[in-house]
Formats: C-alpha cells, structure tokens, sequence
C-alpha cells in the first residue's frame, strides 16, 4: 500500500459521469472505502454539497457534486463494503438532503475512538496520537464551491481521507484489547440510523435564544412564529435569520401584536417585514399562537424542561455523578457512556431507554436502577484509598464496585 501522501499526491479529480462510474467500478469491489465531504450552508437553508472525497486501496478520488446523483452512489452505499469516516454526523446529514442515499455500513474513528478515553477528538488530534503525523488543520472559510480549487485545496480535501485507513486499524486493534469493539460498531449504528436533516417546524421555536424567558401565551406565539420561519425558510432555501431574527420572534412573541400598526411597533422588525404578504403571514401565525395557548402551559420537552418532575430532578443529579465515574473508571468519553437526556428517558420510563439495552446497560443501567430502587448507596472513597465515587450495598442487597 502506498503512503499517505503519496495518495494525496495522486489524488483523481473527478467531474464527469464516465470517470465516476469508472471509479466507483473499483470502489464497489473494495471491502471498504474512506469517505469525507465539504459543504457549506451559510448562505442557504439546506446543506450545499461541494464536494465528495473517496478513498479506496491506493487512490483518491475528489468528486464534484455535478456529476453525483444517488444513484449512481447508492451502488457503492448499499454494496458490501465499510464506510470510514470521521465525524460522520454531518456528512450523513449533507449526503441524505443532496443526493438522498447514505452508507449502509459505518465506521466512525472519532466515536470509536470515545471507547478508548477520547472525548470528541478531531481528526488532527487522532492523527497526531495514533501516526505521530502532524496535518494542517485548513482553513474553515475556505469557499469549496469555488471552482477551480488550489492546489492547496485539493491537498487539504485528499489529506482528509488519506490516513483514515491506518487510523481506523490501530483504532480496531486497541478496541479488541480492550474488548471494546463490538462497543463501538453498536455505536457506529446508532449514529448512521439517527434521524437526519431540518429540525421539524414544531420544534424550531426551541431553537430560539432566550425563549425560555418567556412565559404562558407568549411561548405558545414563539412556538407558531418559529414554525412559520422554518417553513418560509426552506421555502426559499434561505437561513432563518434571513427570514426573522430570534430578536424580532421573541418581541413579536412578547408584545402579541393583532395589527400591521402593533408589528410595525415590534423591536427588530423593519417595515418590510411588517406589510404585505410577510406582515400578514407572522399576524396570521401569532393569531394561531394565542388560539394554541387555550391548551394550557406549553412545557420543553428536554432534560432540564419544567416538565419533568421535581422528585425526580435530584436522582438525575446523581445518576450523572455516578455516569461520570464510570466512564473516569473504564476510560470512556462520559457522553457515550449516557448523556442527560439518557438518563431523563431512564427515569421516566420511555419506551427503549438507552441505557437499558446493549453494551449501556451492561456497564451503567443495572447499576442506575440498583440506585433508585434503593439497593445501594452512592459514596466517596477517601483519598488515601484513591478518591473518587463507588456503590455501596444497602443491607448487603448489591455488589460493591
């Protein structure tokens, strides 16, 4: 196998249908294929793809977006081989809105690499542990959409994929002395699976700065001007702050405004918002605002909401403490091991809580649910004895860690 910068060197430009059907050819015969993307969405609602980056065995391919279709990617997607890639949450995101297909099999260096202690690492961080190689981090304003690229661009795209077949393999090869592995691929699924693309309407309002200072039927208006934003925003393929700033939405919300004459009142809001289509369009929406608030209170429905019961508020507190040790003990990124939200579905019995199933459960949820069933105790060791948190049974009803 060729080194990594010899692969970047002699990496392939790719912006015809003909030489991306050819190299996927090759692709599709390979047990696994390396894959990274750059996009922007600054100035858009939707992710804009502007470029694929590939690996395969020796070579690297940088595709243009024109020649893609899913398609003709959805044969290297669902063949037999394992995607590579890292931090693939977004790639997944941008590839499921652009082109519609995703892989069927992933293997995501940065979330494996929380089963040995790292905590989100970058790529330049893993590179410079794992190879002791040092790459340049690039330039996050970089305009990928830009054609053609520099040289340096195209250096820095190859760089992104070239070294991830060394890096997942001394990844893998840790994870099985740790016996870790299966641990990570479970992981890697529930990443591929996630629900991706625009957060649904009826949430956007959550989004909102500081909605959280408002109260009773101003959140419900937040609720319906917040929907109306996202849809005109993906409407028009634009940024919701391009629509309506969180500003304008939280004193719309605050000052309930019945008239184009109270809109126009609004701080933040400029006489073009006010009139017309658009003025008509968020009275409409603060109308169905004040119709929603006979409902009731509407509540957040997240771990920190006023929607969870305050009996149970200090058990949260404590099984994160014991989480965090855990996770300090068995040298995991804590986040893996369960996040907060983890932990609310836990206590409120949501169907299927995470940290009831699988490799979670194993290591945190029987212990979480010794906790609050009351057979055993959280306690500190001294420091003479090493410091930190362990169980302990209550009337010998549980092993002590």
């Amino acid at each position: 196998m060729t080194s990594p910068t010899d692969r970047v060197a002699q990496a392939l430009w790719i912006d015809t249908t003909k030489d991306l059907e050819k190299f996927l050819d090759r692709a599709c015969a390979a047990s696994e294929y390396f894959m990274d993307t750059e996009f922007h969405r600054e100035k858009t609602y939707f992710p804009q793809l502007a470029l694929v980056q590939i690996g395969i065995n020796d070579e690297i391919a940088l595709i243009d977006p024109s020649c893609l279709t899913s398609g003709n990617l959805a044969r290297l997607f669902e063949g037999h081989g394992l995607c590579v890639a890292h931090a693939a949450q977004q790639d997944l995101d941008v590839l499921s809105q652009s082109i519609g297909s995703i892989p069927s099999r992933l293997f995501d260096t940065q979330l494996a690499a929380g089963f040995l202690g790292f905590s989100t690492p970058s790529l330049v961080s893993l590179l410079s542990t794992f190879l002791k190689v040092s790459v340049p981090k690039g330039d996050r304003l970089t305009d990928w959409l830009r054609r053609p690229l520099t040289p340096g661009q195209l250096s820095y795209a190859a760089g992104d994929v070239a070294y991830l077949p060394e890096l997942r393999q001394l990844i893998v090869t840790d994870l099985e002395k740790r016996s870790r592995l299966a641990w990570a691929l479970e992981a890697c699924e529930e990443l591929r699976v996630r629900p991706t693309g625009p957060i649904a309407p009826d949430n956007a309002w959550m989004r909102v700065k500081d909605v959280r200072t408002l109260k009773g039927k101003s959140r419900w208006v937040a609720r319906s001007v917040a929907r109306w934003r996202e849809t005109r925003a993906a409407e028009l393929d634009i940024p919701v702050r391009h629509v309506l700033s969180d500003m304008v939405i939280l004193g719309i919300a605050a000052k309930v405004p019945r008239t184009e004459s109270d809109l126009g009142q609004t701080r933040g809001i400029d006489r073009r918002q006010a009139s017309g289509a658009t003025g008509a369009n968020i009275l409409a929406a603060v109308a169905t605002g004040v119709q929603d608030s006979e409902q009731g209170d509407l509540h957040f429905p997240t771990p920190d909401g006023d929607d969870l019961d305050r009996s149970l508020r200090p058990a949260v507190t404590l099984v994160s403490a014991w989480i965090t040790e855990l996770a300090r003990q068995q040298d995991l990124d804590a986040v893996l091991l369960g996040t907060r939200q983890d932990i609310v579905d836990l206590l409120r019995h949501a169907p299927n809580p995470r940290l009831a199933t699988g490799w979670r459960a194993d290591i945190v949820g029987r212990d979480v649910q010794d906790l609050l069933e009351g057979r055993v105790g959280l306690t500190f060791r001294s420091v003479e004895a090493g410091g930190g948190l362990e169980l302990q049974p209550i009337n010998g009803s549980h092993r002590a860690r």
